[in-house]
């Protein structure tokens, strides 16, 4: 996408949210200016290195034609817990679940072992057939694939679905590993602006989130992170319909990406909570009878929808403790819908995959 054609130059997002950004000076270098709007002082400017600097720190990722022994194998059921559970709590181990039968599996297979292996062993790869060991993926909620997860720490904390391709693997397992050397130039700023509207996102703060998204879109439109986080910020804001018209910026390909499914998720619990029944009427239909679960999930999806994650995880939690098969195993289904609307690393899904975990396994 060229500026020509960049809707996030001068679009009605960026200019309600009052970003601002200045082009490359012609040194090779980018600025990025955000939080610039009336009634706000302004933050520090970012001033990056040239662009031959971002790439130098990149320099020889994945060029390495070296195999190293033990970072590929393939798990079963059985051993799952101690190749991935026990192994990631010495180094991060992604997951790729696939079928011999899906064709967009063969074609990520080849892509993430060679990635894998040119990361040097930052990163180990374990593969798991769904046809011969559905139990797992089943349980973790993987709908589609090839899905990869990544683990750290005995927990999952990120993944993608779809064949990406190669340098999109590479980013993510980047990303994951966390591996030696700090990227500068262009996508150092980006990569700051796009740290500093998280944090203001998840401390309750969309307005000046979504600034600094908009002024990302302005200089790489592109931005998956910056998309899916402007539309997250509009959620925020109560414009659901602005927020569905950022997500369709979004290539087609990249719609199954976790951040994406993430508003798209939130977006969809919207709509179901909006037809749910007075939450004082369900808590006294719950105290009259604890087994009332249909008022217990009610209840749950209504404290997802007021941000009380914890509140909405452990209902669910206590319905799948009560009775498992209640409603077609609707509340574990419905804890993994959570989990995905509200992203991999948000304390509520880390606390809420642990509980699970603890309670499927034990």
């Amino acid at each position: 996408m060229n500026s020509g054609n960049n809707p996030y130059s001068g679009n009605p997002y960026g200019a309600s949210y009052g970003y601002a950004a200045e082009q490359g000076n012609g040194q090779g270098n980018t600025n990025v200016t955000y939080n610039t709007a009336a009634g706000h002082s302004a933050q520090p400017q970012e001033e990056t290195e040239d662009t031959a600097g971002a790439l130098s720190s990149l320099a020889g990722f994945g060029s390495s034609e070296t195999v190293v022994a033990g970072l590929i194998k393939d798990t079963t059921t059985a051993t799952f817990a101690a190749d991935v559970i026990t192994e990631s709590r010495n180094q991060p181990v992604l997951v790729d679940f696939w079928a011999p039968w899906c064709g967009p599996c063969r074609q990520l297979t080849p892509l993430i072992e060679s990635a894998v292996n040119a990361a040097q062993g930052t990163v180990k790869l374990v593969k798991m057939n769904i046809d011969d060991h559905p139990t797992i993926a089943g349980q973790l909620g993987i709908q589609s694939i090839p899905a990869v997860i990544a683990f750290v720490n005995g927990q999952p904390v990120d993944g993608f679905m779809g064949a990406l391709p190669e340098s999109k693997i590479k980013e993510f397992i980047d990303k994951v590993a966390k591996s030696a050397g700090s990227v500068s130039g262009p996508q150092a700023a980006i990569e700051e602006a796009l740290a500093a509207a998280q944090e203001m996102q998840a401390h309750g703060e969309p307005d000046q989130a979504a600034q600094i998204y908009a002024a990302i879109l302005q200089n790489a439109p592109d931005n998956l992170s910056a998309l899916a986080g402007l539309a997250g910020c509009l959620f925020d804001l109560g414009e659901p319909e602005k927020a569905r018209e950022v997500l369709i910026q979004v290539p087609d390909k990249q719609k199954d990406d976790p951040q994406v499914r993430a508003v798209e998720a939130r977006l969809a619990l919207a709509e179901q909570v909006a037809h749910l029944g007075n939450p004082a009427e369900l808590q006294t239909r719950l105290i009259a009878d604890p087994n009332d679960h249909q008022a217990r999930f009610d209840l749950a999806m209504i404290a997802s929808a007021l941000d009380k994650r914890d509140e909405a995880a452990d209902g669910l939690l206590a319905i799948m403790k009560a009775d498992r098969e209640w409603n077609d195993d609707g509340a574990r289904k419905q804890l993994l819908q959570f989990f995905e609307a509200w992203g991999f690393k948000d304390p509520a899904t880390v606390s809420g995959r642990r509980k699970l975990s603890s309670l499927l396994f034990s």
